[in-house]
């Protein structure tokens, strides 16, 4: 039995790609912030509810018409099922806390303080996952989250209670990581992704429709500008894209070795926050985001250099077999 498992672990590990994860990655660090960005911009004009819906509603409309086309199926196993409602109901969660997050706070100040995240990534990959955390890249994360505490600003001192939000987003969405590295294998991007917009649907829909109007004001539909659902329809797209490059990058890289590079996000946010909101942080929280760049970057160099030597090792000779002179 150890054997068998053994074996299965060094089939998982030959199937990584960690440049491609890393590059897929990369992307999502573009895409995220700037789906935050856009929330930002109508959070106080939608109600929670309806923000949240809308956004799973344009992914399921983008990718289940692709999965019909392309033949895929709906039926999962029941362990796959299980995992991906799970996983979706956290999903709504981490939403749900960042869009409120974004109502008190500045984009690049909400994402500052969730950024303990790629750090408990890192740790929870390793103990819960059994993923390889080599000295390199825990020096690496610290530093990034040394970064990260530059950049935070006494948040709470301002706003009180929902600066707490984002380090809520961090611990959801690390739980939300690792179970989708759990399931990437088992079911592919585009699926799990229309999946999840439907079982999304299905949860959120009848709140809105079962609760009397007004009773709860987050938990209604309201009615909106030509503008205000064009920003809708940009959030759906933008968060699909993105949490589709998320879930093939774990596909193809671990947790532990994307972790750092998710630090990355941290000055595309400030970019959008300068450019959308005229945000811009202060000289100490600008040294905390430099710091965070050069460990992703760190880390970067550091999978090539582990990618190139794998590439130039020579193949394993089988036992028994004499290697040839």
């Amino acid at each position: 039995m150890p054997e068998s498992r053994a074996l299965a672990t060094v089939a998982i590990m030959r199937q990584d790609r960690p440049l491609l994860g890393i590059a897929l990655m990369l992307g999502f660090c573009i895409i995220a912030p700037l789906a935050d960005a856009v929330a930002k911009l109508i959070a106080d004009k939608v109600p929670l509810a309806e923000l949240v819906f809308f956004r799973f509603a344009v992914q399921a409309a983008l990718l289940v018409p692709l999965m019909l086309l392309t033949g895929r199926s709906f039926r999962l196993r029941r362990r796959v099922a299980g995992i991906v409602f799970l996983r979706t109901l956290m999903h709504i969660l981490g939403i749900g806390m960042m869009v409120t997050a974004l109502r008190y706070l500045p984009l690049a100040d909400a994402i500052a303080i969730a950024f303990v995240m790629p750090f408990m990534l890192l740790i929870l990959g390793h103990y819960f996952m059994g993923e390889e955390v080599g000295w390199r890249r825990l020096v690496a994360c610290a530093i990034g989250f040394i970064g990260t505490l530059l950049v935070v600003q006494p948040a709470f001192s301002d706003v009180g209670w929902p600066a707490l939000l984002p380090l809520g987003v961090a611990l959801n969405f690390s739980l939300f990581m690792i179970t989708t590295r759990q399931i990437s294998r088992d079911i592919d991007a585009v699926s799990l992704q229309a999946i999840s917009g439907l079982m999304a649907m299905v949860v959120i829909a009848p709140m809105m429709l079962l609760l009397p109007a007004g009773r709860i004001p987050e938990i209604q539909w309201v009615s909106v500008s030509l503008e205000t659902w064009s920003l809708l329809l940009s959030i759906g797209l933008l968060g699909t894209v993105a949490h589709l490059l998320m879930t093939w990058s774990l596909r193809y890289a671990p947790g532990a070795t994307l972790a750092p590079m998710q630090y990355l996000e941290m000055p595309f946010a400030t970019l959008f926050g300068f450019m959308i909101f005229q945000e811009l942080p202060n000289p100490v929280a600008t040294l905390g985001i430099c710091i965070i760049m050069s460990a992703g970057l760190f880390i970067l160099a550091r999978e090539r250099a582990i990618h190139r030597a794998q590439k130039a090792a020579p193949a394993p000779v089988p036992e028994g077999v004499t290697p040839a002179e």
